[in-house]
């Protein structure tokens, strides 16, 4: 097995130290460095020694999500693992749209984190069994609403967008040029062509199917 040069992202020192502690003494694993944010870790990355990244999602300044975001686009090599305590099934879909290898809970016990580290750097993906179940029954609901998603015109789009940048009424008119009255036609389409019965679920319906980050 290749050596996995190991990156560790996480503001919490005692986890950090944590995981240290829990794989130093692996004969595959290179532990480079530890960062306690996103910016620090892409200092690190730049050096050229890293091939695989274990980090959480918040951290500050720069969080789990945006870092790989950009490593995905600038080190598309990088193996990227997140630890986190979310479990959140909408911030899991959202960072395997990303592009993340793998995804565990903080309470995983060491042998599932080894299992994680050595099956994405035998180019497999793994995620926590709970959290998997969770995303493909989300990923059901999504291919299940996406014909509805092809019903909507341009327009509606362009609406239910704004709707979930959280522009109101008002501002959707102005920033669209249409009416008050035609912009509450669209809002009542959309709540009937989605199945929402109010605005929180145009929101959840436009961030589960990836209009809005």
């Amino acid at each position: 097995m290749n050596k996995i040069n190991l990156l560790i992202a996480d503001d919490h020192i005692m986890f950090l130290q944590g995981i240290i502690s829990l794989l130093e003494q692996e004969s595959n694993i290179i532990i480079v460095d530890k960062a306690i944010n996103g910016i620090e870790a892409l200092k690190i990355i730049k050096r050229g020694t890293v091939n695989f990244i274990i980090l959480d999602i918040s951290m500050p300044e720069m969080d789990g999500i945006e870092l790989s975001k950009i490593l995905r686009k600038q080190y598309p090599n990088i193996k990227i693992l997140i630890v986190s305590t979310h479990s959140n099934v909408m911030i899991v879909s959202r960072l395997i749209r990303i592009g993340v290898n793998g995804y565990l809970l903080k309470n995983a016990e060491k042998e599932e984190l080894l299992k994680a580290i050595n099956s994405i750097a035998n180019g497999e993906n793994y995620f926590a069994e709970d959290l998997e179940e969770k995303h493909l029954m989300n990923s059901l609901k999504i291919e299940k609403h996406a014909s509805n998603l092809a019903d909507l015109s341009s327009r509606e789009k362009e609406i239910l967008i704004l709707i979930a940048h959280e522009y109101n009424t008002a501002e959707i008119a102005e920033k669209t040029f249409i009416s008050l009255n035609t912009v509450n036609t669209h809002r009542r389409n959309l709540l009937s062509k989605l199945n929402a019965k109010n605005t929180a679920g145009l929101v959840k319906y436009a961030v589960e199917n990836g209009l809005v980050d």
